[in-house]
């Protein structure tokens, strides 16, 4: 891939698509020659993300695959909509969009919150599913769990006070900084030379958008909320399709101890850890994320009992 290109040359053919009104962004890429067998896919970013953060991905996915990405509301070049945000709303955006687009089981593969979806999406819509990937999922009621019922109470009310609206919007004005974003994307990568000026493009363009400060609060927010997510033990151990879990094992934002813990939840989950990256594994170690996605996919697709579910070009 021609990295040289700008970014916004190398993830396909973007779109704009209203979903209840809103003005939302996806792209996508289809292989240029036909494909024995193949399975769509659908790409879901991180907190603080977008389409861009795929842009190693997309494009060697496609050989073989029809990829979709999509920028989830409240991020990237979707609008910055004035809404309740949580895991279940993202659900539904992904869900309304293959019914629109697709039609076919895909497989989801997710960053971050963008795992979240796809586990939740994976137990609401059987239907759209027929396998996962997830690269560092988070589940943000161990947290809930950890701090003693004494607590709670008291921690709450710090939380709310750090997230008065006028605090979130002066902490965004001074986050959406190219300096501050390079000082966290450090923390979030464990390479610093994958922190280029490109990434930081990426994560900054959205940031001038209308309404991204309320939408970036709003989110934050309901990720402090206990009923944000649902607890990753009430749903993986039920699912029964194929699991492939990444994980880096110098993630910084989520500790890499909870991948072997999350694996032993349900026989069907394949773990990889990938010793040199951070949290944002497909695009520190793209080639091993890849190729590994695409060697996963294959070895279902050759499994009898998923025939059905193999899509022709």
């Amino acid at each position: 891939m021609d990295t040289l290109l700008h970014w916004q040359q190398r993830v396909g053919s973007q779109r704009d698509w209203i979903w209840r009104g809103w003005q939302t962004r996806y792209t996508f890429i289809r292989p240029e020659q036909p494909q024995p067998q193949t399975t769509p896919i659908i790409l879901l970013h991180g907190f603080g993300t977008s389409i861009g953060h795929w842009r190693q991905n997309l494009a060697v996915l496609g050989e073989q695959h029809t990829v979709y990405a999509l920028d989830m509301l409240g991020f990237g070049a979707s609008e910055k909509a004035p809404v309740s945000y949580k895991v279940e709303l993202w659900v539904e955006q992904v869900y309304d969009f293959w019914r629109t687009f697709i039609q076919h089981p895909v497989v989801l593969v997710g960053n971050s919150i963008g795992s979240l979806v796809s586990l939740r999406a994976a137990a609401m819509h059987p239907d759209m599913v027929q396998g996962i990937v997830m690269l560092s999922l988070p589940d943000l009621s161990i947290r809930q769990e950890a701090i003693p019922k004494i607590l709670r109470p008291a921690i709450a009310a710090i939380e709310n006070l750090f997230t008065s609206p006028l605090l979130i919007k002066t902490i965004f004005r001074i986050v959406r900084r190219p300096q501050v974003v390079k000082r966290w994307a450090g923390i979030a990568y464990a390479n610093s030379e994958a922190v280029t000026d490109e990434l930081v493009d990426i994560l900054l363009g959205p940031a001038q958008d209308r309404g991204s400060a309320q939408a970036f609060y709003a989110t934050l927010k309901a990720m402090l909320d206990s009923q944000f997510d649902p607890s990753v033990k009430s749903i993986l151990p039920n699912l029964n399709i194929p699991i492939l879990l990444i994980w880096g094992q110098q993630d910084r934002m989520i500790p890499p101890a909870f991948a072997p813990k999350f694996a032993a939840y349900n026989p069907n989950v394949q773990l990889l850890i990938l010793e040199n990256a951070g949290h944002f594994a497909h695009d520190e170690c793209p080639e091993e994320v890849n190729q590994a996605v695409l060697n996963w996919i294959d070895s279902f697709l050759a499994r009898p009992d998923l025939a059905l579910y193999k899509v022709n070009n």
